[in-house]
């Protein structure tokens, strides 16, 4: 596997209209076995697959951040879960295209229910974006929202 830059922007999600374009879903659970803000290493089993992925620091303005992902055994995955950090992530992405575009959307259970965020990733940082009615609240900059900070911080606790 590469090393690539990962280049995205968060948002919150205003309603579930998205839900009324085509889409296509899958499950998601994921935990962490570093949440270092310098290295973050996440394991997940993503519809059928399972992954071990590596991210660095995210740039000032949040866009972009090294990443290394690469594929593992879902096997491998159920036996790394219980050596994670505590706040297991469970959620369901929709994948929505929109005039040209491929939406992310998390919908998140358990700890984290009720938040529904969408990433979107780019080609560079000043890329235009065509925004979806649905589309809420820029959230990139807002660490809050990333899902290394949920499993210690769930959303549940932030009200």
């Amino acid at each position: 596997m590469a090393v690539n830059n990962e280049i995205e922007r968060k948002y919150l999600v205003k309603d579930t209209s998205f839900l009324k374009e085509n889409f296509i879903s899958e499950k998601i659970i994921q935990g962490y076995l570093s949440v270092d803000p310098d290295r973050v290493v996440r394991i997940r089993v993503k519809g059928e697959k399972g992954f071990i992925t590596i991210k660095g620091k995210s740039s000032d303005s949040g866009t972009t951040r090294l990443e290394w992902e690469k594929e593992i055994a879902v096997d491998e995955v159920l036996t790394l879960l219980p050596l994670c950090l505590s706040g297991v992530i469970n959620k369901t992405r929709f994948l929505v295209p929109f005039q040209n575009q491929n939406f992310e959307v998390d919908v998140f259970y358990g700890e984290n229910e009720g938040l529904v965020v969408a990433e979107l990733e780019l080609e560079n940082e000043n890329q235009a974006i065509n925004k979806p009615d649905w589309l809420g609240e820029e959230v990139t900059q807002d660490s809050r929202y990333y899902n290394a900070y949920l499993t210690d911080n769930p959303y549940k606790n932030w009200k």
